[in-house]
């Protein structure tokens, strides 16, 4: 039987049960102020230094989980193409372009790298800290930082890192495309320094 709590429409299951009611992916623009700042977690060797301009927050759902009871591999991917698409939103002021919809060109990604430090349990809230570590000529890299904020899992923590490289591609012609000036100087103007290599 299906508790009252849980066929409430528009309820988070978090609150059912207890816990901060969280959206599952949601954008988080930091404030001007500190839009160059990071989410502060205890010190890990192994964390990206810096700062971050562009947080995106993922409730980890239950069907994220896998046998061990923690987000599986797979999801930490998904989070950081949700996070991906929305700092790209953020930084060029363009919806990301989709072939199915028409578009003729758009980014694909074409390398990713995740580094594990710590499970993220159901019902977590995760932020996705991103931000461009270069611009080539026909691709870009991005970096993401997951962190868990306090919870009944445990103390805020970082959870993974992760790296990825996209290509501007020209569907017409099935190849990579260069990035346009105007397109790497508003990523640029986004994060307020030079990336163009």
């Amino acid at each position: 039987m299906a508790s009252v709590d849980a066929a409430v429409p528009g309820q988070s299951i978090g609150r059912a049960h207890g816990r901060s009611p969280a959206a599952y992916t949601r954008t988080m623009e930091p404030q001007p102020s500190d839009r160059h700042t990071r989410i502060d977690v205890p010190a890990d060797p192994r964390d990206l230094p810096g700062t971050f301009c562009k947080r995106f927050v993922v409730e980890v759902r239950f069907g994220d989980t896998d046998a061990m009871g923690h987000a599986n591999n797979s999801r930490f991917l998904t989070y950081c193409e949700s996070a991906r698409i929305d700092y790209w939103a953020a930084a060029t002021g363009e919806p990301f372009a989709l072939a199915t919809h028409g578009a003729e060109e758009s980014l694909i990604l074409a390398e990713a790298r995740v580094a594990f430090r710590s499970p993220a349990m159901f019902g977590e809230v995760l932020t996705v800290e991103t931000r461009a570590s270069r611009i080539g000529r026909t691709s870009f890299g991005l970096e993401h930082r997951l962190t868990a904020g306090a919870s009944e899992h445990g103390p805020a923590r970082l959870v993974a890192i992760a790296e990825d490289v996209l290509v501007l591609y020209d569907y017409a012609n099935a190849r990579p495309r260069p990035i346009p000036d105007d397109l790497a100087a508003r990523i640029e103007a986004y994060e307020g320094r030079r990336l163009r290599e």
